[in-house]
């Protein structure tokens, strides 16, 4: 898959149906990609999260139709997918930082939101080592929850829920739990889709399972036999797997022999590793047709 011009075609489509009734989920059927896979792979190329593109071309284009023009306020709401003239002030000033009606004057200060245009530069030649592994099923025991695939604060920015997670557990009792019941030491955070459509995807903090009862409030986690891309996230913090995660869609799979699966993908915290090793990522891949 070309996630370059995938991306490029979703973009596409969004902006032949900004004025419409639409999700990034109606885009991920387009470019038929999951909801979570492609809102992954958009965030990461591009920055920003499918929604947040959506909106802040909706905004942009209405600061400049309301100072071109006298449409009214509500005409401007409903125009642009909003429910009320109320919620389309309030996102409107936290777009543009004045209210509808104070952009109407003239000289009001506004801010622009340009289409994306998704390009490939060639930069310092740069090294991203991987290995690719080959790795029969295996079985997980992990405390797992499902978050919102595009999980934004009250200002539309993106929020990672997932490190909150971790902490909780950890207070909570669930590493302790998990070593009970496993075969080795090494810790995986495992993750994936609930279905194609689905608006939430699956995360669980697990271990390699030793076939013991299952206590309750965990589940069995079956990972499928296939072929990993290997990454080191090398770094002292979280900051470093979003680091090694775009470089991954930037620089590796756009340059390789080899396309990401849509399925489960997990990175593992061995017990014994190089001190400057936080954690790595494995990817689930298939050779490009």
């Amino acid at each position: 898959m070309d996630y370059f011009q995938t991306i490029q075609q979703a973009i596409q489509y969004m902006e032949e149906h900004l004025l419409e009734e639409i999700s990034y989920t109606d885009v991920a059927d387009h470019v038929y990609l999951s909801a979570f896979h492609f809102q992954r792979i958009f965030s990461l190329i591009t920055d920003v999260t499918p929604g947040e593109y959506i909106r802040n071309r909706r905004l942009s284009m209405a600061g400049q139709e309301i100072t071109l023009s006298d449409v009214k306020v509500i005409d401007l709401a409903y125009k642009y997918g909003y429910d009320s003239p109320e919620s389309f002030s309030k996102a409107f000033r936290r777009f543009h930082g004045i209210t509808p009606s104070k952009a109407k004057k003239a000289d009001a200060p506004l801010n622009s939101f340009n289409r994306l245009v998704i390009r490939i530069s060639t930069e310092g030649g740069t090294i991203m080592q991987y290995r690719i592994v080959e790795k029969e099923a295996f079985q997980l025991v992990a405390k797992v929850e499902q978050f919102e695939t595009e999980a934004v604060d009250e200002n539309g920015k993106e929020v990672n829920k997932i490190a909150g997670f971790w902490e909780d557990s950890r207070e909570s009792g669930v590493f302790t739990e998990l070593m009970q019941h496993a075969e080795t030491d090494d810790f995986y955070g495992v993750c994936a889709p609930v279905s194609k459509d689905s608006l939430y995807f699956d995360y669980g903090i697990g271990m390699v399972y030793d076939g013991s009862e299952v206590p309750e409030g965990y589940q069995v986690w079956d990972v499928t036999p296939t072929m990993w891309a290997v990454f080191s996230c090398i770094g002292d913090t979280p900051g470093c797997i979003a680091d090694t995660w775009e470089r991954i869609f930037k620089e590796f799979l756009p340059g390789s022999d080899y396309d990401m699966l849509d399925d489960t993908d997990f990175e593992l915290y061995p017990a014994d590793g190089p001190d400057n090793l936080f954690c790595e990522i494995w990817i689930p891949v298939a050779k490009k047709n």
